[in-house]
């Protein structure tokens, strides 16, 4: 041993012993800390693991949810008896349901649809509705945005076209069968007249006063129908709108100064209200006549004596509107509805042919016919033409 060692105090045993104690503590507070977070580590593994199988749990359960609502359309788009179809973006075929394919054929998906449409699909008289082969077809198409593609419901509408088409000639049938029937009832009754008054012409020993009055009276008969039936004549031709140019202010005042004596035979009073302008319309005058006479005629038989037949004309956007007023009693909510079909009259001497076919002249002419009535507060038939004017020598009509 060296002098300097031996020379070297030796530590006293009570300070090995603190450092010792000093370190031993050191080591328990450290060991302590370790367990604790040791502990609390455990802890939120624990809770993680609990909040994880929860989830697991949630995923799990709506995983169940979603695969049983796909078999549930899957089901139903087997069952459906309408056919789908789906696109892509690119306009091919993705999927198609049962139906769908045995509409199409088997071999649709992946097929090109515009291609498969122009080959199987052939245009009908209704815009959204195809035939195929023997089957009619209604398709509607509805936008994926998702994806980007396009869905198709195919529509099997062979039996309701073919409903739709019996009931249609049903309905013209059996308008047919009550416009034949009207007529025959139309026709009977002033043939009946005449052939009464006919007979009693043959009587011996008449009067002449009485066989002039028989004769006038069965003429008169046989002049209604010669009336009815050239009104059912031209009810069922139609009338030739024509093209010519008429001025309406002078249309007008001519149809005014027809009834004017006639309002004054009865006691009514006519109002004229004309405010035109060189507005002219085109059109057949002779049918265009006829339907104003009729509406003025018929506007000064519902008055009394005393009452006013009032006509009326504005021109406004190119439209010529003529209003034909009565103070008569009025026409109730539930003939108004009927009163331009054919044949449908309230009085006894009436054809029901007037209303009919002044409206089928009114539409002729690209025109409008309507009525506003109220019971006790008189009617006014409102027909509108289109209308254009007349500047120096040239005329610009529409």
């Amino acid at each position: 041993m060296s002098e300097a060692a031996q020379n070297q105090p030796t530590p006293a045993p009570d300070g090995k012993a603190q450092e010792l104690q000093r370190a031993f503590d050191v080591f328990n507070q450290v060991s302590l800390e370790l367990a604790q977070a040791y502990a609390g580590l455990q802890a939120k593994v624990e809770s993680l693991t609990a909040e994880l199988a929860t989830a697991n749990g949630e995923l799990r359960r709506q995983y169940q949810e979603k695969e049983a609502l796909s078999e549930r359309l899957s089901l139903l788009l087997a069952a459906l008896p309408a056919g789908v179809v789906v696109l892509d973006a690119a306009g091919c075929v993705e999927e198609a349901n049962p139906a769908a394919r045995a509409m199409l054929g088997e071999s649709l998906p992946g097929a090109d649809w515009s291609q498969l449409a122009q080959s199987h699909l052939a245009p009908t008289e209704a815009p959204d509705e195809w035939q195929l082969a023997a089957r009619r077809v209604a398709i509607a198409e509805s936008a994926l945005d998702s994806a980007g593609g396009r869905l198709l419901l195919i529509n099997d509408v062979t039996v309701a076209h073919r409903l739709k088409t019996d009931l249609e000639r049903n309905q013209r049938l059996a308008a047919m069968g009550e416009m034949a029937a009207s007529l025959a009832h139309q026709l009977r009754t002033p043939l009946a007249t005449a052939l009464l008054y006919s007979a009693n012409l043959g009587q011996p020993g008449l009067a002449e006063a009485a066989r002039v009055r028989f004769a006038d009276k069965a003429t008169a008969q046989l002049r209604r129908l010669e009336r009815l039936i050239q009104d059912v004549l031209l009810f069922a031709r139609g009338e030739s709108i024509g093209r010519e140019l008429i001025v309406a202010s002078q249309w007008l005042a001519e149809a005014a100064q027809t009834l004017e004596p006639l309002c004054a035979e009865k006691g009514v009073t006519l109002s004229v209200l004309i405010e035109t302008g060189d507005s002219i319309i085109m059109g057949g005058r002779k049918a265009l006549d006829g339907a104003l006479l009729n509406l003025l005629e018929n506007a000064l038989q519902v008055c009394e004596p005393g009452g006013q037949v009032s006509l009326s004309a504005s021109v406004a956007e190119r439209r010529l509107r003529v209003g034909v007023r009565d103070t008569g009693p009025g026409i109730a909510p539930e003939v108004q509805s009927r009163i331009f079909e054919p044949f449908f009259t309230t009085r006894g001497q009436g054809t029901g042919l007037g209303l009919a076919i002044a409206l089928g002249v009114v539409r002729a002419h690209a025109g409008t016919l309507s009525v506003r009535s109220a019971l006790g507060a008189g009617s006014e038939f409102l027909m509108d033409l289109p209308a254009g004017e007349v500047a120096g020598s040239d005329v610009d009509a529409s």
